[in-house]
């Protein structure tokens, strides 16, 4: 199954929960779960979290 854009209700074990994270380079925000996201519209790695 493949998913673009959204999150379509996973649930997660062991406490990981997604994040809300802004790129540096574009300013787009995106949800991730994890260390080392990249920015869905410009591919920077250049993000933080802001949540």
């Amino acid at each position: 199954m493949c998913s673009v854009g959204d999150s379509f209700g996973v649930e997660l074990e062991g406490g990981m929960e997604p994040h809300e994270y802004e790129c540096n380079h574009c300013g787009k925000t995106f949800r991730g779960i994890g260390m080392g996201q990249t920015c869905p519209k410009c591919h920077s790695k250049d993000v933080k979290c802001i949540e």
